[in-house]
């Protein structure tokens, strides 16, 4: 007899078997519901008195298979601990449950003249649990960080149902040792986080969306440095190569721009700001430094439904990219000058192993998202040469002082890469401290670490 909120019927489990990482699956052998975050203690110190893998869900949107149970277990889902629990407009926080959805939480700080600036393209469907877990980034990264910026404390359990709290509602916080940032970004393997304090900004008022074209991907990548030179930091700068905007009209079946599509790379690139006149000033100042680095034409947003058709089209690549069949995707930081080298690096590749990549991302920050099609790649290829070439990538990354992940985290899929990433000693140090947090292994088991 299970206890009450947890459910093993098959079309649940089947349910929760995957998140949005390739074609992976992994069967629970039961799915937890907790519907209070009291509930919520009780079945994590059931599930650990009996040794049961406990593996953290939000909204289940992660590209690194950071919630999948690849050694059955439960899968606690936190979706319905999302309610928003304060907005404070004098001290400028909120107190959210981890089941919320990021833009609902958005929408309700935005209403009452605040923001909330972390702003990943699944921020309809992904949760702030999951966005915590991972670090997430977004488009705004750029200007405003990522969502490690904006945690201050944290409400946790850890896997055998002790509570924990981090931090505080302060902006600064210099008392022992910074737990909060420790959790950030653990993606569930040291603590359930269930309540967070986050900080807020006010909201800028106005906002100019202008879309640059370039006859090359690798031109229009090479730009981003030269843009920054003028002195301005967008609040986004986001490329598209060619093939990622065909794969979004297509997948939207809309045009982005009249003959925006012809070129071989764009950015879209946007500022905000509480004065239109000194926004429009920006505007134009992106664009001369944008043609002097080689773009040939220029499209701006004159009403908010363009500037949302802009954005719309952006947001779903991820998911255009998904629905034309199994894909590999990387998440790649380097320092923005290296970006076009790892462009360059990425199509080479790409002919020297056989596949296709589609590319976009956060060049803004430097996180190119490479997309490797399988495309009717025999299982050799796909299975033991893809591989070979995304080490090599991860190679290159590392060697431009880059990452192996930007914000999408490690999870189950890069987890054999952390070697490259780090030396021995310098895992061990991390598994350690796993070990502290959760010494019977139990917390989302098979993920971050090389088996």
């Amino acid at each position: 007899m299970l206890p009450e909120g947890v459910d093993a019927s098959l079309e649940l489990r089947e349910l929760y078997s995957h998140d949005w990482t390739e074609d992976l699956r992994f069967l629970p052998d039961a799915v937890a519901l907790p519907e209070s975050v009291d509930q919520l203690q009780v079945l994590l110190a059931y599930a650990y008195e009996r040794d049961i893998p406990i593996i953290p869900a939000g909204g289940r949107t992660g590209l690194s298979g950071g919630m999948l149970p690849v050694q059955g277990g439960w899968v606690f889902s936190l979706e319905k601990l999302n309610r928003i629990l304060t907005i404070d407009t004098h001290n400028l926080i909120a107190v959210a449950q981890a089941g919320v959805i990021t833009q609902h939480l958005q929408e309700a700080v935005e209403a009452v003249g605040l923001f909330y600036p972390p702003d990943p393209s699944s921020r309809g469907s992904c949760t702030l649990g999951g966005n915590i877990a991972h670090n997430a980034g977004g488009v705004r990264a750029v200007k405003y960080g990522t969502t490690r910026e904006y945690v201050l404390g944290l409400e946790a359990f850890l896997p055998d149902g002790r509570p924990l709290r981090t931090g505080s509602r302060t902006l600064k916080n210099s008392t022992g040792y910074n737990l909060t940032q420790l959790l950030v970004g653990s993606e569930g393997t040291l603590a359930v986080i269930h309540t967070a304090t986050l900080k807020l900004l006010p909201r800028p008022r106005y906002v100019r969306t202008l879309l640059l074209g370039f006859p090359e991907a690798r031109a229009a990548i090479s730009a981003v440095v030269e843009v920054l030179q003028a002195g301005i930091l967008p609040t986004a700068i986001e490329f598209m190569e060619r093939d990622a905007v065909l794969f979004g009209e297509a997948y939207l079946q809309e045009k982005l721009y009249p003959g925006a599509d012809a070129f071989g790379g764009l950015l879209l690139i946007e500022v905000d700001g509480n004065h239109p006149q000194v926004l429009e000033e920006e505007a134009a100042l992106i664009e001369e430094y944008a043609f002097r680095a080689g773009a040939r034409q220029s499209w701006y947003a004159q009403t908010a439904e363009e500037r949302e058709h802009l954005w719309r089209l952006r947001r779903c690549l991820g998911i255009a990219v998904k629905s034309s069949g199994p894909y590999k995707e990387e998440d790649t930081v380097v320092p923005r000058t290296a970006l076009p080298d790892l462009l360059e690096k990425v199509k080479a590749l790409g002919k020297a192993y056989g596949f296709r990549s589609v590319c976009y991302g956060h060049v803004g920050d430097g996180n190119l998202h490479i997309n490797i099609l399988r495309e009717g790649l025999p299982d050799t290829v796909w299975k033991e040469e893809v591989p070979k070439a995304i080490e090599e990538l991860f190679r290159f990354v590392i060697g431009q002082g880059g990452a192996i992940s930007g914000e999408h985290g490690i999870g189950w899929v890069q987890r054999r890469y952390m070697p490259l990433q780090f030396a021995p000693h310098e895992l061990e140090l991390m598994k350690a401290l796993k070990r502290v947090f959760d010494p019977k292994g139990l917390l989302n088991p098979g993920k971050v670490f090389p088996e």
